[in-house]
């Protein structure tokens, strides 16, 4: 497979940041926030066509507006004023057999807010995205790189190596990870939130990342970069053939097909005070894009509270692990000519209700889940009054240990851990409106849930009858709700 190299003034701009001073900052999102067919931009109301690892708000939803997106309770990414979202395609390694195996994804992403403007051009004047905004880059159809303006802003850095940056997925293994790369285009009409192709309201400059937007373009917005890491060094010893074995979930083995989505959730005024006065000149802004110089943008969500929002999928399907096909209809289709629907397709095509972390023991023991709560290390245990670990542990095996020790409230981690106490200290207990990450599955049923690291699964004893309910948070259709 040919490898185009990405043009120098593009790749070192973007990585340099080389040229006039021009502030930045990035907002880290520590984790996906869920990873299914849903894409609210092109299939608003259906699953999508393919598989998308998802970041940001927990009030995204399969068909969203700008309210739902501000409702969110929790984000994956760490700046308290967005509740964004972000969302590019999934990677899959192809096996020999024809399997696929997805792809661990590293760190979350790091989302740059660059401001770019047209030359002489006054970096305060630049636009917040107004609410209802969204756009989206790339095109999931292409196989081939035609060098146009949209292409030019999609390439891929190879970790652990020398090797230039190239515009397709590289041909050789990337020791420190694969980094997908997507540039958003920042020249908006001034007018239209969205548009039928999701991309005409909104253009590249004459330069992709910079240069001047074109007439009938001029409010400039600040210039959206996504980074996202994919750690495909783990499958460095199964490479075979002669290119490269890795594939992303629309089917597409060439990188050319890779693209980018983005919903506005900002609270805009504070995204243009941000605009205002995070400027150049600023060397923490200049040089590293650190949002913690930017008092704007205070203050930050905590990595446990950013790492413990998730929503459950509600599309019933594996996404991850092996699997025999990629999620939905997507043949592997090398190109150069533009990837085909399949015409025929039996996947699911039904949003269902979202998934449960939890195992409802209302009616079989009178216990509810209250929800995943935070048991810190090297601290006093949340639960200190019994314990025991076993390497069949279910939750059904750990309020019976509770229920014999005489105590009300049952917890697990590992995988394999109960803890028992008589109540749930208040800076332990589930935060409102976020899942939380306690999605070990229990050593002794992988069908249960039995907490996480420094996360754990809490139960309690109803008193009377279980009216409250087992706590979930869950996204359904549009609209963010408990689902019991």
């Amino acid at each position: 497979m040919a490898i185009n190299l990405v043009p120098a003034f593009f790749g070192a701009l973007i990585i340099s940041l080389a040229g006039p001073a021009t502030a930045f900052w990035k907002v880290p999102c520590s984790s996906p926030l869920v990873v299914e067919r849903a894409d609210p931009i092109i299939s608003p109301g259906k699953v999508s066509s393919h598989a998308h690892t998802i970041l940001g708000g927990n009030g995204f939803g399969f068909n969203m507006d700008f309210q739902q997106a501000r409702a969110s309770t929790c984000s994956t990414c760490r700046v308290t004023a967005d509740r964004s979202n972000y969302w590019v395609p999934s990677l899959y390694y192809q096996g020999q057999d024809g399997s696929f195996t997805s792809v661990k994804q590293v760190g979350g992403a790091l989302i740059y807010y660059l401001h770019r403007t047209d030359p002489g051009q006054d970096e305060k004047t630049l636009v917040a995205f107004p609410e209802g905004f969204r756009m989206f880059a790339g095109d999931p159809t292409l196989r081939d790189y035609s060098a146009s303006v949209q292409q030019q802003a999609i390439n891929f850095t190879c970790l652990g190596t020398t090797k230039e940056e190239t515009l397709g997925l590289p041909n050789y293994n990337c020791p420190g990870g694969l980094r997908a790369q997507v540039f958003f285009p920042s020249c908006w009409n001034g007018v239209d939130l969205d548009s039928p192709d999701h991309k005409s309201h909104i253009v590249y400059p004459t330069s992709a990342n910079s240069g001047t937007c074109p007439p009938g373009f001029k409010s400039r917005t600040m210039s959206l970069f996504y980074e996202i890491l994919w750690d495909v060094n783990e499958f460095k010893d199964k490479w075979y053939g002669d290119s490269q074995p890795f594939v992303f979930s629309n089917g597409d083995p060439t990188g050319y097909g890779y693209h980018g989505d983005f919903v506005n959730g900002w609270d805009v005024p504070t995204l243009q005070k941000a605009i205002g006065t995070c400027l150049d000149g600023n060397h923490a802004l200049d040089h590293n894009g650190d949002i913690n110089s930017c008092p704007a943008l205070l203050p930050l969500i905590p990595d446990a509270e950013s790492n413990g929002c998730i929503i459950p999928p509600s599309v019933d399907e594996p996404v991850s692990g092996v699997l025999k096909a990629l999620p939905g209809c997507n043949p592997v289709q090398k190109g150069p000519g533009r990837a085909m629907p399949e015409k025929v397709c039996q996947a699911t095509s039904t949003i269902g209700k979202p998934d449960t972390f939890y195992t409802d023991l209302t009616s079989t023991k009178g216990w509810e889940y209250v929800g995943c709560g935070s048991d810190v290390a090297f601290t006093a245990r949340t639960l200190p009054d019994a314990s025991t670990s076993a390497k069949d542990m279910t939750v059904e095996k750990c309020v019976d240990f509770c229920v014999g020790k005489g105590l009300t409230v049952a917890g697990l981690e590992f995988a394999e851990e109960c803890y028992c106490g008589k109540s749930i200290p208040q800076d332990r207990a589930p935060k409102p409106g976020i899942l939380g990450n306690c999605m070990m599955k229990c050593a002794g049923d992988k069908g249960e849930y039995c907490g996480g690291a420094q996360t754990i699964s809490l139960y309690k004893k109803c008193d009377g009858a279980c009216q409250s309910g087992n706590a979930q948070v869950g996204v359904v259709g549009n609209t963010t709700t408990a689902a019991t």
